[in-house]
């Protein structure tokens, strides 16, 4: 006969098959979400939802801006004209030159919205272009994630795929980018998209293909934030490394079928600037109509100068901005709000003998040295913005680190950097339309 104590522990030992049950159900279904992330469509679409939902909170998906800079530059283009034919309702950072107005970002942004804005005219949500546009950025970075395997030049599983995209587009600026609109979120978010189809041309195709997709999509960077095409040494290292075999004739020519692209537009942004200022260096940088708190030191230091490295590093790699605070709007530091970027460290350790390790490490930090020199550390914003600029390569590396550690690592990491940016980043929303 059972005594009671032999009954008491069959029903601990069935609770405890139970507790296993429930938490092996649930690391399965986690697991599941993290490999539908790994999809580049699924990716994208559930990004658009996500990042349609958060704007639809915090003001009209439908309804634009004050600061919707692009449509009213593509309606300008759309009547033959470089400065604005209407002034927008708000003309913070706008270039003042001769009684005109008119833009010192590259004007590919406005390029892609003429359609849109000829459809619709200026009044097309500028809000809704930065959530598709942050959702295509999610697709691409899960695409890029997943040629990059293909290609061997990281070894990750669907769910470490999954993992890195879904910590792409929740736990990164992204996500307090992609529901924004603004100009200032479209310039950032358009570059992405032109280095993130650079690195997916160079490891998806080869030959000419290669090399031409990979000019024309850092072409695209360069008119739209022209540092951006620093971010290309990486794929250069790939596309030459990958064709070395080849005759140094024909390789060269390869080359210069990806620079002439590149030429071509920084051409075309020299001829777009001597038409505006009588002067092809000059984007209109000194005429911009600068808030209040950058003009004593502009007028001292200028736009680009060291004193402002000291100040740009705090911001973007060492302040912590939670719990939310007026100061918050100044930035935040990577590694604390995006923790699975320290893996990029032990990418860097592992791979350190490895080529394609030091063209990452290149790429981000040419990529970074202009944003450290800025004068203003991407005031307003949630976290450090202007490290999107250097993101791609950043994965990419980061990618090399995550095979060192367990997957639990992994997920931990991506949990910590979702709760810091989901938490915040609907409040954050709200802070700065308020303080614009």
């Amino acid at each position: 006969m059972a005594t009671i104590s032999d009954v008491a522990k069959v029903r601990r030992e069935r609770g405890s098959l139970s507790r296993r049950d429930t938490l092996g159900t649930g690391v399965r279904l986690a697991s599941a979400w993290a490999r539908v992330w790994a999809q580049p469509q699924w990716a994208g679409l559930l990004a658009l939802l996500i990042y349609g939902a958060v704007a639809e909170i915090h003001r009209p998906l439908l309804v634009a801006t004050s600061a919707a800079y692009y449509n009213y530059l593509a309606d300008a283009f759309l009547h033959g004209q470089l400065w604005l034919r209407q002034v927008p309702p708000q003309t913070l950072d706008l270039v003042l030159y001769h009684g005109h107005y008119s833009l010192y970002w590259g004007p590919l942004p406005s390029l892609l919205l003429l359609p849109l804005v000829a459809l619709f005219g200026v009044g097309f949500s500028d809000v809704l272009t930065t959530a598709v546009v942050g959702a295509l950025n999610v697709a691409l970075v899960a695409a890029i994630l997943q040629a990059a395997t293909a290609r061997r030049v990281v070894r990750l599983t669907r769910r470490q795929r999954g993992l890195l995209v879904l910590f792409f587009a929740l736990g990164t600026v992204q996500l307090p980018l992609a529901p924004q609109g603004r100009v200032w979120a479209i310039d950032q978010l358009v570059g992405f998209a032109c280095v993130a189809l650079a690195y997916l041309a160079a490891l998806r195709y080869r030959g000419w293909w290669a090399f031409g997709l990979t000019g024309v999509a850092l072409a695209g960077a360069v008119l739209t934030r022209d540092h951006l095409v620093l971010a290309g040494v990486w794929p250069a290292w790939y596309l030459a490394r990958e064709h070395w075999g080849w005759r140094w004739r024909g390789l060269l020519a390869r080359l210069g079928t990806a620079a002439a692209p590149i030429v071509g537009a920084v051409g075309l942004l020299g001829g777009y600037d001597w038409l505006r200022f009588g002067n092809a260096l000059n984007n209109g940088i000194p005429y911009h109509q600068m808030n209040v708190a950058f003009r004593a030191d502009y007028a001292r230091y200028g736009f680009f100068s060291l004193h402002y490295v000291p100040i740009n590093l705090y911001y973007q790699y060492v302040f912590y901005p939670l719990p939310l605070r007026p100061e918050s709007t100044m930035g935040g530091s990577l590694l604390l709000m995006s923790p699975v970027f320290v893996l990029a460290g032990v990418g860097v350790v592992r791979g350190w003998r490895q080529g394609s390790t030091w063209a990452l490490v290149s790429s981000i930090v040419l990529v970074n040295l202009p944003i450290l020199l800025l004068m203003g550390t991407g005031w307003m914003q949630y976290g450090p913005r202007y490290t999107l600029d250097f993101t791609v390569p950043l994965l990419l590396l980061t990618a090399l680190g995550v095979r060192r550690v367990p997957h639990w690592t992994l997920a931990l990491l991506t949990v910590v950097s979702i709760a810091q940016f989901s938490g915040s980043a609907l409040p954050y929303l709200h802070l700065v339309s308020w303080l614009r």
